[in-house]
C-alpha cells in the first residue's frame, strides 16, 4: 500500500513530514533520523489503521500516566472537593451532585469530546456552566486533559438572572412582621451595614470597637486568600448602636443564626417574603440596597468598597499605600445628605508611607510658574 506521508530533510538538518497528496510540509522538530522515522511510521499507520488509533493511544498514555486513559470526570470532581475546606467544600459537594453531570461522571477524561460537554450544558443552567468550566480547568491544570475540550472563547456564556436591591418599604414590612428578636436584629443589621448574611451571622461582640464606634471583620468568602485581603471596616451610627446593644455582650452576636447553614437562613427569609408577597428578593439583596443607598446620597465609592469588604483601588491610588481608612457611618452620611447641611462626616486617615513620591504639579499649578520664569 502506497504511504501518504514521506520524510524531507532541510539543509539546516531538521526533518519535515511531507503530505504527498497536498504537498504540505510540517516540521517534526528533530534532527535525529531514527526519531523522525518513528514519527513518520506512526503518522502513516494512523492513516492506514484508523480503527487501531485509540487503542495505540491508550498504550502510549498508560506509559506516561497509568490512570491517564481511565480517569473519569467523577474522580476529577472528587479530587477538587478533597482540596476544599469549610463552606467552600460544602458548596462543591452540592454542586457536583448536579444531574446535568450524570452523562459525564463515568466518562474517561481522555476520551471526552465537545459534544459531551454541550449535552451537559444544553439546558443553559448557570451553575452547571460555572462549575463545569472550573472542573474542566482543574483537569487541564493537573495535566489530566491533553487539550481543552471546548476552547476558552467557545464556551457558552452564562445568562444570569437580573438582581435587584430590597427596597426600604419591603424592609419595613419584613421588620414589622418579624417576631423573633434575633432575626429582627439580624435583618436590621443587614440593612444598615450591607454585610453578607454569613459575615453578619458570625459577627462577634469582640469585633465591635465602642471607642471608635467601628465594626471590623474578615470576610469569610475571602478567608482562603490569606492576609493580603483587608478586613471590612465601617463606623456605625445611632441606629446600628441600638441594635448592637440589644445583642450579647460577648461571643456571637447571633448565637442561633451562626449555627444555621446559609441555605437554611436563606429559606427562612424566603418564607417570610412569600408571606408578605415580596418577590425576587434574597438576603443578598440587602447588600445591593446598601450600595444603591450609598450611590444615591453621594457616598464616595472608596468608602463604599471599604465598608463592603473589598479592596479599593481608589484608596490605594489616592492615599498612601499603607494608609488605614475608618469609613464614616452611612446612616450619618445619609442624614447629612437629607438635611442639606453640606457638612459630611470626615474619614480618619492615618498615612504611614512617608516615602511615597510627591504627585507632579497639575497644568493649572505649573502655568503661573512658567509665566513668571518667562
Amino acid at each position: 500500500m502506497k504511504q501518504r506521508f514521506g520524510l524531507v530533510r532541510r539543509p539546516w538538518g531538521v526533518f519535515y513530514l511531507k503530505d504527498k497528496i497536498t504537498g504540505n510540509q510540517v516540521a517534526l522538530k528533530t534532527s535525529d533520523r531514527t526519531e523522525a522515522l518513528k514519527l513518520l511510521n506512526a503518522r502513516n499507520d494512523s492513516e492506514s489503521q484508523p480503527a487501531m488509533n485509540l487503542s495505540l493511544a491508550r498504550v502510549y498514555l498508560n506509559g506516561a500516566d497509568p490512570k491517564l486513559s481511565t480517569r473519569t470526570w467523577q474522580e476529577v470532581m472528587e479530587h477538587i472537593v478533597s482540596q476544599k475546606t469549610d463552606e467552600t467544600k460544602r458548596r462543591w459537594e452540592v454542586a457536583i451532585k448536579d444531574a446535568n453531570f450524570n452523562g459525564i461522571r463515568k466518562l474517561a477524561v481522555a476520551e471526552t469530546r465537545a459534544e459531551h460537554f454541550y449535552k451537559a450544558l444544553e439546558d443553559a443552567k448557570v451553575s452547571t456552566n460555572v462549575y463545569l468550566r472550573r472542573i474542566h480547568n482543574h483537569a487541564l491544570g493537573m495535566d489530566w486533559l491533553l487539550k481543552s475540550v471546548i476552547p476558552r472563547l467557545q464556551w457558552p456564556k452564562p445568562v444570569f438572572q437580573q438582581k435587584r436591591a430590597i427596597t426600604a418599604a419591603e424592609d419595613v414590612k419584613i421588620v414589622e412582621r418579624e417576631t423573633n428578636p434575633e432575626r429582627l436584629d439580624f435583618y436590621e443589621l443587614l440593612w444598615h451595614t450591607g454585610a453578607s448574611q454569613s459575615d453578619a451571622a458570625f459577627l462577634l461582640a469582640e469585633d465591635i470597637d465602642w471607642n471608635t464606634r467601628t465594626i471590623c471583620y474578615s470576610r469569610k468568602k475571602l478567608k482562603g486568600r490569606g492576609g493580603s485581603v483587608k478586613p471590612a471596616l465601617i463606623r456605625f451610627g445611632a441606629e446600628v448602636e441600638a441594635i448592637l446593644k440589644r445583642r450579647p455582650k460577648s461571643g456571637p452576636l447571633f448565637p442561633y443564626l451562626c449555627t444555621v447553614r446559609p441555605g437554611d437562613r436563606a429559606t427562612e427569609f424566603k418564607q417570610r417574603c412569600i408571606g408578605l408577597k415580596i418577590e425576587k428578593v434574597s438576603l443578598h439583596c440587602y447588600r445591593y440596597a446598601w450600595a444603591e443607598r450609598a450611590l444615591k446620597c453621594g457616598y464616595p465609592e472608596r468608602f463604599a468598597q471599604q465598608a463592603l469588604g473589598h479592596n479599593s483601588k481608589a484608596v490605594h491610588h489616592a492615599y498612601a499605600r499603607h494608609a488605614e481608612v475608618t469609613v464614616p457611618s452611612l446612616d450619618d452620611w445619609e442624614k447629612s445628605f437629607r438635611t442639606g447641611t453640606g457638612e459630611m462626616p470626615k474619614p480618619k486617615l492615618v498615612p504611614v508611607n512617608f516615602h511615597a513620591q510627591m504627585p507632579e504639579p497639575s497644568v493649572t499649578e505649573a502655568t503661573p510658574q512658567l509665566a513668571k520664569a518667562g
